[in-house]
């Protein structure tokens, strides 16, 4: 099974998607994120900001943040291999690591979605 790792910089909550503007990017990638949890793959986010003790223990991600500082956040480790450093990987990217299609870490939608108001 993939073991998908990803440290997140400081947020306001575990997966920043909270306040009154949200990042889209943020959005796309707490969802994948769930549905690859719902699929019973092996994902865990850390936040910096909640979880520094995380930080320290995993060797690979103290050492790029002595290199590139926060810079280097997010960073995602895929079967304790760095993937990515500095961006959240695509849904693409996750379906490849993963072996899932890519079509299934979109959002369903809901009948609702259709509907126009006038």
């Amino acid at each position: 099974m993939t073991k998908i790792r990803i440290f997140d910089p400081a947020m306001c909550c575990e997966t920043g998607v909270c306040g009154p503007v949200v990042d889209p990017e943020l959005t796309r990638v707490a969802n994948a994120l769930f549905l690859l949890e719902s699929k019973n793959m092996d994902v865990k986010r850390y936040n910096l900001g909640n979880e520094p003790q995380a930080f320290i223990d995993e060797a690979l991600v103290q050492e790029l943040l002595e290199k590139k500082s926060t810079d280097a956040l997010p960073t995602v480790i895929v079967n304790g291999e760095v993937k990515k450093v500095g961006s959240y990987p695509t849904n693409e990217e996750l379906a490849l690591w993963t072996g899932i299609d890519k079509d299934e870490l979109q959002p369903r939608k809901k009948e609702s979605d259709d509907l126009t108001l006038f």
